[in-house]
């Protein structure tokens, strides 16, 4: 039974024989894989290679006592809790140019949510030659300026939410507000994908 019992009989179809693809289980791809699964979604691909740390705490879908485990393990976990009848695959792999496009190869939409500027321009090198929609963030860290945070189209099948500005490299801290705003942004844009809302 889906956790979402507002959608109707037919959005509810859509949404559950959809799988959708993330790319990284931090900050955004953790807490985007949180409101899929809220919305109905019941079928995830999530590669990420890391370990859950203290400093991921500040802002990612993750609890202290999961410090030390495999991300893509303590997120199934954590999103089990939420809905237990999920589908999920996970890779527990470094995205390459090579194993992206195979990784997320039977996903309708990926969810771009990488730490660097140049893993980010790899996996959209990678995947956007499928024809596949990817909704890809850049520029969502420090407080304040909510509103700054946006949503465009670039190109046929990449949609961007971020300010496109402020990076960690700015000297900005990543922080659950902004990562979090962010994170349900991306969500909220697979969903409209979806539904064959206007985005």
């Amino acid at each position: 039974m889906s956790v979402n019992t507002y959608l109707s009989d037919e959005e509810r179809l859509i949404i559950e024989s959809a799988t959708i693809g993330i790319a990284g289980a931090g900050g955004l791809g953790s807490n985007c894989a949180m409101h899929l699964v809220r919305a109905g979604l019941k079928r995830l691909v999530i590669a990420d290679f890391d370990e859950v740390s203290e400093s991921n705490l500040n802002r990612q879908f993750f609890f202290r006592d999961q410090i030390g485990r495999k991300k893509v393990d303590a997120l199934a976990e954590n999103l089990r809790r939420i809905e237990p009848d999920l589908d999920l695959a996970l890779h527990d792999i470094r995205l390459t140019s090579e194993n992206a496009g195979p990784a997320f190869e039977e996903c309708q939409v990926i969810v771009e949510a990488l730490d660097s500027a140049e893993a980010k321009s790899m996996l959209l090198g990678a995947l956007l030659p499928m024809d596949k929609p990817i909704i890809s963030a850049s520029g969502l860290a420090g407080w304040g300026r909510s509103c700054e945070i946006g949503q465009r189209r670039i190109g046929r099948n990449l949609i961007l939410i971020g300010d496109t500005t402020s990076d960690i490299r700015s000297g900005l801290a990543p922080v659950s507000p902004r990562v979090g705003i962010a994170a349900a942004m991306e969500a909220n844009a697979v969903v409209a994908l979806l539904l064959g809302l206007e985005i």
